[in-house]
């Protein structure tokens, strides 16, 4: 019943909004110029969530896209993965494990560390978060250099996992993030792009 209301409210929203679901979310997102630094503009989700209606869009979109995909778990990316990634696996009937920046997990831990623009970071997962041969998918709020996301898919695989996609709300393709986390093999899934290659307005980005 819930998958069929989704549904239904999904068809509302493109019939009476005259666009496509996608299109809604990224209109939706804020674009914050000069932060956290001048020449940056931040995508800001906020409004997405704030807004019960797009909210519900957002999650409709994920759960229509993976409810037939025999997951076991969705991970989801520290720390706005976590909010997509709990409210789909609930919507889905799944388990939700975290992956944690360095020293967040109290529990025995696997590291994998990848580089940043001036430095190295760290992600952890527990060592019992998935058992061998499950089926999980990897999310988080945004792809831009794509370090983060190859280094949790990394964490997933060393763990035994099967990794099905990994799924964020943006991408950012001009940072070539996407395009790094697909040459690992693991396809990629975004509901839209900023940037100057972006798809125009009103197409299905990122799939």
């Amino acid at each position: 019943m819930v998958h069929g209301a989704s549904r239904l409210f999904l068809w509302f929203i493109k019939i009476n909004m005259h666009t496509d679901p996608a299109e809604y979310i990224r209109q939706t997102i804020r674009s914050v110029p000069d932060w956290p630094k001048a020449g940056v503009t931040f995508r800001d989700i906020t409004p997405v969530l704030q807004d019960p209606q797009a909210f519900r869009v957002l999650i409709d979109l994920f759960v229509y896209r993976y409810m037939r995909q025999r997951l076991d778990l969705v991970a989801g990316i520290d720390a706005r993965g976590f909010i997509v990634g709990s409210v789909l696996a609930y919507e889905l009937n799944l388990g939700f494990v975290p992956v944690r920046k360095k020293g967040k997990l109290p529990f025995q831990t696997v590291a994998e560390e990848y580089t940043l623009e001036y430095g190295n970071a760290t992600v952890e997962m527990h060592t019992d978060s998935v058992r061998p041969g499950q089926r999980v998918l990897l999310i988080d709020d945004l792809i831009a250099t794509g370090g983060t996301m190859v280094a949790a898919s990394r964490l997933l695989q060393r763990l035994g996992a099967n990794v099905v996609e990994a799924a964020a709300i943006i991408d950012l393709p001009d940072l070539g993030g996407s395009a790094a986390v697909g040459e690992t093999g693991l396809p990629v899934y975004t509901v839209c792009q900023f940037g100057d290659s972006a798809p125009a307005p009103g197409g299905m980005p990122g799939q």
